[in-house]
């Protein structure tokens, strides 16, 4: 017995310096604040809000920010643009909020349903939710029953956990619905149902559960003091400028820019000098994609591609004409870079499995290329069919700055060429252009057919409004 107590005396000895340790060990570490993002969300809801919202959940995931808070003050607004809303907010992994500061109205109601957890200003109002025209009449019914049909069906996706909200959020929005929990009528058939702040907070059932809110507060401060607790959060910045307000309007009408960029600089190209046309061009180019960077939806490498295109291009015309490879690479990366710019790209945050590519990324981005291109295209065949020497032409040129008038210009510069007919050597290979030399003259040139190697014999057979048109001389 004596022998036994003895082991564990030495046992407990020998213990306890390791038990300290333990201890020591687990002892809890103080908890890092958690970022939170507060996201506003007013006026009518539209493209502005779209890209706002967009913009902070793509910053918050980039951040690992662990809540984001959308300050709803809204009447309502786009189908369109609400469902688009709602589905980024299931893109972001952390605690989704809405604070109802002070009415989510019609569209809003919908987009405050689809975050995880609802707050009330103490004069908070939410609902009226019924599907009407932007010019406030009825929708004919059978789409309206479409519309509210798949409205409904995403709000039941988004509001499993949550006992009471599907039907809420249907009795706002559908006025032949009866709310009803237990023997209490909350919405009778045949009206709309709007919540105040109290009524939203009201519990029901057994077990009771609040209707809708989890509470009223007086700020976004004193809800995150009661839902983390004082100290144990941190609000980022995040601002909206008034650049970036100019700038997503922009981004409305960006496949319009994009073409009308492109043909004014396709205008300058075939005009003598370099002038108001270029300019334009550029200009327009310019805005398109700064609209997209001020609202988030590109980075700097996009313009890296479409400039680097541009390099390549210029080597074509300018060193080595007739090459073809570095003006189709050079256009391929402009093409693309436009591309990319429109490409609403999500990130995958810290734990992510990286870019995630799909169909669907691509195809409306496609479109409006499609649709740029297509201005570009017709005004090019527009201007090639009717600008040249029309008075449209003679008035933008400017006689002074181009040595004369577009016609005069043009006849000079034909006189000096070589005439149809004329014979000499290929000096670079014409795929289809390239240089020739002509008594003893070098001059810009491509082929009308086909290809002709370096140092093959050719022919003119005309001129363009840069170049002559030649053929080869068969031996």
């Amino acid at each position: 017995m004596a022998t036994r107590r003895f082991c564990l005396l030495l046992i407990t000895l020998f213990c306890l310096p390791l038990v300290g340790l333990f201890a020591q060990k687990v002892t809890p570490i103080p908890a890092v604040p958690m970022d939170v993002y507060v996201i506003p969300i007013t006026g009518a809801i539209g493209t502005p809000n779209l890209y706002i919202l967009r913009r902070g959940l793509k910053e918050a995931i980039v951040n690992d920010v662990g809540m984001v808070i959308l300050d709803i003050d809204t009447p309502g607004g786009r189908v369109d643009i609400t469902l688009e809303m709602m589905e980024m907010l299931d893109r972001f992994d952390g605690i989704t909020a809405t604070y109802v500061n002070d009415d989510a109205i019609s569209a809003g109601s919908f987009i405050a349903a689809a975050t995880q957890e609802i707050y009330f200003s103490p004069r908070g109002k939410m609902g009226a939710s019924a599907v009407i025209q932007g010019t406030g009449e009825d929708v004919a019914e059978t789409a309206k029953q479409k519309i509210e049909s798949y409205l409904r069906a995403n709000i039941r996706v988004m509001t499993e956990d949550y006992p009471y909200r599907s039907d809420v959020v249907r009795a706002m929005l559908d006025a032949d619905f009866e709310l009803k929990i237990g023997d209490e009528v909350i919405k009778p058939a045949g009206e709309l149902l709007t919540l105040t702040a109290s009524e939203a907070v009201k519990e029901y059932g057994d077990p009771p559960h609040k209707l809708l809110g989890e509470g009223i507060y007086d700020s976004i401060d004193d809800l995150l003091d009661a839902r983390l607790g004082a100290g144990n959060y941190e609000i980022r910045d995040f601002e909206i400028s008034y650049s970036e307000e100019i700038a997503k309007w922009m981004n409305t009408i960006a496949p319009l820019l994009m073409g009308l960029g492109a043909l004014l600089l396709f205008i300058e190209f075939k005009t003598p000098g370099f002038g108001v046309f270029g300019i334009g061009g550029l200009i327009l180019l310019g805005i398109f994609f700064a609209s997209h960077y001020v609202a988030g939806l590109a980075g700097n490498e996009p313009v890296f591609f479409f400039v680097l295109g541009v390099l390549l291009v210029l080597v074509e015309l300018l060193f080595l004409p007739g090459t073809v490879v570095f003006a189709l690479s050079g256009l391929a990366l402009m093409i693309g870079s436009l591309l990319w710019t429109m490409v609403d790209y999500w990130p995958s945050g810290s734990e992510g499995d990286g870019m995630v590519l799909s169909p669907e990324m691509f195809a409306e981005p496609l479109v409006h290329l499609i649709f740029g291109i297509s201005i570009a295209l017709v005004g090019i065949f527009l201007v090639g069919r009717f600008f040249k020497d029309s008075w449209i032409e003679r008035k933008l040129v400017l006689e002074t700055a181009a040595g004369g008038d577009s016609r005069t210009i043009r006849e000079v510069r034909e006189s000096k060429l070589p005439k149809a007919g004329s014979e000499g050597i290929a000096l670079t290979p014409l795929h289809p252009g390239g240089r020739v030399e002509i008594d003893g003259q070098r001059y810009e040139a491509h082929c009308s057919v086909g290809m002709i190697e370096c140092g093959a014999s050719v022919r003119v057979v005309g001129s363009s409004d840069f170049d002559l048109i030649v053929e080869e001389v068969s031996a």
